[in-house]
Formats: C-alpha cells, structure tokens, sequence
C-alpha cells in the first residue's frame, strides 16, 4: 500500500486546506491549523476508523497536552503500524513539538495510506464521537464535569445563620469586583501577547511552505527533464530519478547513483594505443 512512497509522490502536493477537510469530514473535528493534530489522537482515530477493533482506543489520550502524554499516543499508534506491519517509522520527536511542516507530511502520508485501503471510502458505520467517548481521557474529563458540579452544589448549600454574614457577603463582592477587574487587565495582556505569538507563528507556517514550495517546483521540473524521452534512459536521468523515487525510510541511494554516472564515464573513456601516439 503506501507504506513506503517518495518524497516526489503526489500525496505530498495535497495542500493543507484538502487535509484539514478531509480530517474534519472523517472524524467530525473543526481542526484549523494541521498542527492541532500533533498529539496522535487524531491519527489514532483515522487509523481506528481505517481498520476497526485494531486500535485499543481506551490507551489514546484525547486530550494530550505534555509532550509525554502525546509520545504514548504515538507508541499506540507505532503499535498499530507494527500490528499491520506498516513498515513505516514515526517521528515522534518532531511531531510532538508541533511544527507545521512535519505534521503537515505525516498527515499526507496517512491520508495517502487511509486511501488506499477499500479505495478511500468512508466507513458509514463509524462513529468518530461516540469512539473518542471511550478513550482514557475522555471518560476522566466527564468525571471532572460532575465533581465540579457536585461541589459548587454543596457550597450553595453550606452557608448558615451567624453573625456578619450579610458583610461578609459585601465584602466578598467587593473584593470578587477588584479581582475581576485586575483578572481582566492580565486577560488583556496574555491576549495581546498569544495574538502576536499566532501572527509570528503563521508568517513563519507561510515562509515555511513558501520554500517548501518553491523546492518542490524545482524537484518537479527536474522530474520532468528527466522522463523526457530523449533523455529518459541517459544514465544521468537515470541516476536522478533513482535518487528522487527513493522511499522515505530507504538508505541513501547515491552511492548507487553516482556508481551508475561512472560506469557511463567509463564506457565513454576512449581507449589509445601505440598507433594513436
């Protein structure tokens, strides 16, 4: 299937946006950056959706947030690739810090895998909320829900008769006010500082895949010099096109490159005798 493709593959020009679609279609998410989705529970769950009962979806952490809960989703998820035997290694150090770039292409390869099994169809037996109610996490934030409720019941209900409770009261207003009014100068603050965090953040996601563009372009024309078919079996264009099909987790093939180029140089090296002198 496609455990293994190359970087010149066309599951690596699906844009963001396509991806996004696709992942908030699939698993009824409202995803607007790719790397929301660097904790692993959404690959998790595309993969649980792709093959049902394979995923043990009570291991995956829905609601990741530290580096180390996100690192056991994706040992979950290595587990399933290994289980299928999906030769293909996860990233994980890059993946958890974030960066739009190596979410962005392991997302491609798995919506690339996610399609060529059954053809790309969707299972309409799946039910992606109803899945992620089951997962470890989601069950302890529902039991967070109702504790916080049975406390603020039980402090409604805990004030009794006494003396200078009616001042207490005004005093405790008074002072929740201030709290509020200082709570939402530090709000407006923290606001400021994130929104600027997210502008620079997106300039740096546009630079990125600007390049990343702009190097894919050149690595598409040099692909199609190559299959030219005046030039297709030199062994130059052969030798190129061995190095941009290599797959991803393949060992560096230009060695094997560079041998081909030297035994062309060889053949074509004339051979002098006594008579040439």
């Amino acid at each position: 299937m496609a455990s293994n493709i190359g970087m010149m593959d066309s599951a690596y020009f699906v844009g963001r946006n396509e991806i996004l679609t696709w992942i908030n279609a699939r698993l009824q998410l409202n995803l607007s950056r790719v790397e929301e989705a660097a904790s692993g529970a959404v690959q998790c769950q595309l993969m649980d959706m792709t093959h049902p009962g394979v995923v043990p979806i009570h291991k995956v952490n829905f609601d990741a947030k530290t580096e180390y809960d996100m690192i056991q989703n994706y040992k979950v998820l290595q587990d399933v690739f290994n289980k299928l035997k999906i030769d293909k290694h996860v990233e994980v150090n890059r993946l958890v810090k974030g960066r739009p770039l190596d979410n962005l292409e392991f997302l491609q390869w798995l919506k690339r895998y996610c399609d060529s099994v059954n053809g790309g169809i969707m299972n309409e037996n799946y039910n992606p909320v109803e899945r992620r109610c089951k997962g470890g996490k989601e069950r302890n934030i529902k039991g967070s829900q109702k504790i916080s409720k049975s406390l603020q019941t039980n402090n409604s209900f805990s004030s009794g008769p006494g003396d200078g409770i009616g001042n207490n009261k005004i005093s405790g207003i008074k002072q929740g006010k201030l709290a509020a009014v200082a709570g939402g100068v530090n709000s407006s603050v923290e606001i400021q500082a994130l929104t600027k965090e997210i502008t620079d953040l997106k300039l740096s996601v546009d630079l990125l895949e600007k390049e990343r563009d702009f190097y894919f372009a050149k690595l598409r024309d040099i692909e199609i010099l190559c299959q030219t078919p005046e030039l297709e079996n030199i062994p130059m264009a052969v030798a190129v096109k061995m190095i941009l099909y290599a797959a991803d987790e393949k060992e560096s093939v230009l060695a094997e490159a560079q041998e081909i180029v030297s035994q062309s140089v060889d053949m074509r090296e004339p051979e002098y005798s006594d008579e040439d002198h």
